[in-house]
């Protein structure tokens, strides 16, 4: 069975992969291209991207790439929305469903549904209509793995699949729009939301998954540096997403880099949305999955959550939970109403206090389960407040370091550790906010007023960062400075530190 998780990639003079690009549903964020003059082939083509999921529990269809066959009729890939009970299963519809229609499974009788917010996931999807056995068409694989292309699920009622018809010519390989991160059928259809890295088209061939990736002496599936060995004829790309200018050129985040030149325009994206959170090096985010009270709503690739109105606050929580090392991250709260008693703030959870199979009415959160610096200036241990350090307000930067090892942890706002402290101070927890208990804990905020929300960065802003640094390994970029002896929470810093 294939491992859908990357883990910690700590290998020292591997390839890397330095940058994503973050789709983000409520803006609509994607990249567009006209092709025109011929392909190399009308019938073959393979594509290949790494991708992470924003929020799984979203039932919209999400358009990773697709084209215009004729008219408004398109070939589309896609992570499908709810359809017969799937969600997130991977769909691709040949000329808008009439020359095949397909999704991938196991096999047996369940389709392959993607819901982990914190994994990076490798597909390719092999195409040669020209084959004369239909299922050697399209060929879909997934961490390595070749599954099937038919539409089987448990219990359900979703038919068979078309299969694609033979000799079919591609829209994918037409004279036409492109898009990727939207259905091109009509501009901002069916938005991606998400990360995507790597993305390469290939023009005239049905290539294997081993040309893009590899197995790992620890059985992990990780990228190859497969460029130099690749190629892409006329119509071929390969974004790296490297860049942040807006135009169709070589500055432009859909700069093509295979050596065509088939760059690709943005629109609606910002430069914020290329990230350093990649498959070698994968950051924590916000966990949408994790049942909270009063359920907020999360954007920006989950570095971004909005809460909703009521009488319960909730607590987001990070992806990874922590229990040795020190660790750094900022969150920027934007305020739109008074909460009125300063029940906003940002910290820590016990980990070991959440119950899995608990529902959200179980108020585990930062008020009770955690430790915390609030709107008011206080520090807050399961409910209880003391005076520590100075308000926050709408647009400010808490940071937050925490030090496992010596179980302390400092705040600081706008670039200034509050009540004197020192990071580095070790045992001893010079201007500490909180001595805390040995476990594992999950880094969290706290809010429950409506349209109150925070933007977290753990290496990976949302927001704009005006000086840029990164923690001592390089990793990470911060609007302030990293405190000596910490690290920006990402698996390459786990598997050395956590």
């Amino acid at each position: 069975m294939v491992a859908f998780i990357l883990p910690a990639n700590s290998a020292t003079g591997g390839y890397e992969i330095d940058n994503s690009m973050r789709f983000n549903r409520g803006d609509a964020a994607c990249l567009r291209k006209t092709f025109s003059g011929s392909p190399t082939s009308t019938k073959k083509c393979t594509i290949s991207f790494w991708t992470k999921l924003a929020d799984p529990s979203n039932t919209d269809a999400k358009a990773i790439f697709s084209a215009i066959k004729s008219g408004s009729n398109e070939d589309v890939i896609k992570f499908m929305g709810v359809n017969n009970g799937i969600l997130n299963g991977i769909e691709i519809n040949f000329n808008n469903t009439g020359d095949g229609s397909m999704m991938i499974s196991s096999g047996s009788s369940t389709l392959i549904k993607f819901r982990d917010p914190s994994a990076w996931y490798h597909i390719v999807i092999a195409i040669d209509s020209s084959q004369g056995t239909a299922s050697n068409r399209v060929k879909v694989y997934v961490n390595g793995t070749q599954f099937d292309t038919e539409a089987r699920v448990e219990g359900g009622s979703v038919a068979d699949d078309v299969a694609l018809s033979q000799n079919y010519e591609l829209g994918f390989l037409t004279a036409s729009a492109h898009s990727i991160g939207e259905n091109v059928e009509s501009a901002g259809n069916e938005p991606y939301d998400g990360y995507l890295a790597e993305f390469h088209f290939v023009d005239g061939q049905q290539l294997a998954p081993t040309t893009f990736a590899e197995t790992d002496d620890n059985g992990a599936w990780i990228p190859k540096d497969c460029k130099g060995d690749l190629t892409y004829g006329n119509y071929g790309f390969f974004l790296e997403f490297k860049q942040t200018g807006t135009s169709a050129n070589a500055s432009g985040k859909g700069a093509d880099t295979s050596g065509n030149d088939n760059h690709f325009d943005d629109a609606n994206a910002t430069a914020e949305d290329i990230t350093v959170d990649t498959p070698t090096n994968n950051f924590a985010t916000l966990n949408p999955l994790i049942p909270v009270q009063q359920v907020p709503v999360y954007s920006e690739g989950n570095t971004k959550v909005v809460f909703k109105d009521g009488g319960n606050g909730c607590s987001p929580l990070s992806t990874f939970a922590v229990n040795s090392g020190k660790f750094y991250f900022e969150a920027k709260f934007v305020q739109t109403s008074d909460p009125g008693h300063g029940a906003i703030g940002v910290g820590i959870v016990d980990a070991d206090k959440y119950n899995p199979f608990g529902d959200a009415d179980d108020a585990f959160d930062l008020e009770s389960f955690g430790y915390s610096y609030t709107t008011d200036g206080n520090a807050k241990t399961s409910g209880n407040d003391s005076s520590f350090g100075d308000e926050f307000n709408s647009g400010d930067i808490i940071g937050v370091a925490v030090d496992f090892d010596n179980r302390q942890i400092y705040y600081s706002k706008n670039g200034t550790f509050q009540d004197s402290g020192d990071p580095t101070s070790g045992a001893s927890g010079t201007g500490s906010a909180h001595n805390f208990s040995v476990g594992t804990y999950y880094f969290a905020v706290y809010a429950y007023q409506e349209e109150n929300s925070w933007e977290m960065n753990f290496g990976n802003a949302p927001f704009s960062i005006s000086s840029g640094n990164a923690d001592a390994n390089g990793y990470g970029n911060f609007e302030y400075a990293v405190p000596s002896g910490y690290y920006s929470l990402c698996t390459k810093n786990l598997a050395e530190y956590g």
